[in-house]
């Protein structure tokens, strides 16, 4: 298959329309080809007048780890352009950097989640070029989950830097699609195109949204492999708690928690008994870490690990969504007084729970914390939700 940037590079015809045009790219270290060029070099190479060029979160270069972790803006040491941060000073391009272009290629790989950064700065970019007449291009590529769609929709009044709309946590579509769906939904007057991927195929086995023909390079630091963007809808959460999502590990947001304090066989045999729909689809096993910064670090450290991968993995079964709201539930239902909830700031909100960003309000939390709650309930919102998504975005899916 071809991702939209191959496509782009082999087809004189696609890049036609950007001769005689000042393009910039907005890309990080998973931007590359198919034979792992870097999307910069290779553009510049096929003649593409390349004036800048933009980092997301984590940078350019993907060097940043965590979270409100910011990257400066800098020039190029081998093409001398600027290259401008969208998480430093700005998560907005500004209209300086907007002057820098007339076309602006976009080509991040996503996860296919609504919390993960990229989506929100492709919406940013969208509603700048539109009030600026500029163009935007989304070279686009595999949404490495798929299709399913999982969670509650995001209120309204909840928006965020990882919640760019009312769309739920686990969304389906690739950015291509999203970007449509912004346009639509916010009423953009932009000039919009997407150079779609070759012969991707989101239900078929093995990747099932992840052809198994590509490599799998990080697009952020955390993001390792296919197994962490699978589960990564319900695992992210765990950045709003004050258990461990397994930073400072070489397996970080593959587990459903870990803690000092915690025993991790009693949990899963709470979820077993609370929900065991709910662990469909995968395979759970207990593990041992001790984290080498970030949440507990240097303590040992009980948690339990998610393989959606392999022989275990049930692609229409497994509900990450789900799975990890059942297994805070289990938590709370075996140490009621636990202090489960981050009380710090995530990603520049100083009010609200950091939980209650990540799922654009607070039905989730109070889920969890309400001893009467059963599992047909947090079923019953998310389903609808869900629904209603899917219905809506029908029209717009490009594959």
């Amino acid at each position: 298959m071809k991702f939209g940037i191959d496509r782009l590079l082999a087809d004189p015809a696609l890049r036609a329309p950007l001769e005689g045009k000042r393009v910039s790219l907005i890309a990080h270290p998973a931007s590359v080809t198919e034979e792992l060029v870097h999307s910069l070099d290779a553009l510049i190479a096929a003649g593409v007048n390349v004036t800048s060029a933009f980092g997301p979160q984590h940078g350019l270069k993907g060097d940043k780890q965590d979270n409100m972790v910011e990257t400066f803006d800098e020039t190029d040491p081998v093409y001398g352009i600027p290259v401008f941060s969208l998480y430093g000073e700005v998560r907005r391009p500004t209209g300086q950097m907007m002057s820098t272009a007339d076309v602006f290629l976009f080509d991040l790989q996503d996860l296919g989640c609504r919390i993960y950064t990229f989506v929100t700065t492709l919406l940013y970019l969208l509603e700048e070029a539109a009030a600026q007449g500029k163009s935007v291009w989304v070279l686009d590529r595999p949404n490495p989950a798929g299709r399913p769609v999982e969670g509650t929709t995001l209120l309204p009044g909840q928006e965020s830097f990882v919640g760019a709309g009312p769309m739920p946590m686990r969304h389906g579509l690739t950015l291509g699609e999203m970007g449509h769906w912004f346009i639509r939904h916010f009423g953009l007057n932009v000039d919009y195109r997407v150079i779609a991927m070759e012969g991707w195929e989101p239900e078929s086995a093995p990747g099932f949204g992840w052809p198994q023909d590509r490599i799998w390079i990080n697009p952020s630091p955390n993001a390792a492999n296919l197994n962490m963007a699978r589960a990564y809808a319900g695992t992210v959460m765990i950045e709003g708690a004050t258990v461990s999502e397994g930073r400072g590990t070489t397996r970080p947001l593959e587990i459903l928690f870990g803690a000092p304090d915690i025993d991790a066989k009693a949990v899963l045999a709470e979820m077993r008994a609370f929900a065991p729909e709910w662990l469909e689809g995968c395979a759970i096993r207990e593990c041992w870490f001790e984290p080498t910064f970030h949440k507990h670090a240097k303590t040992l450290c009980n948690g339990l690990m998610i393989h959606a991968e392999g022989a275990f993995y049930d692609h229409q079964a497994f509900r990450p969504w789900r799975l990890q709201a059942l297994a805070f539930k289990a938590i709370r239902r075996l140490y009621p007084h636990y202090p489960l909830w981050r009380d710090f700031p995530y990603e520049y909100e100083f009010e609200r729970l950091a939980i209650d960003v990540i799922n654009g309000g607070p039905a989730l939390r109070e889920w969890v914390d309400d001893p009467a709650s059963t599992p047909a309930d947090l079923d019953a919102i998310a389903a609808r939700d869900e629904a209603a998504w899917r219905a809506g975005v029908a029209d717009l899916l490009l594959y």
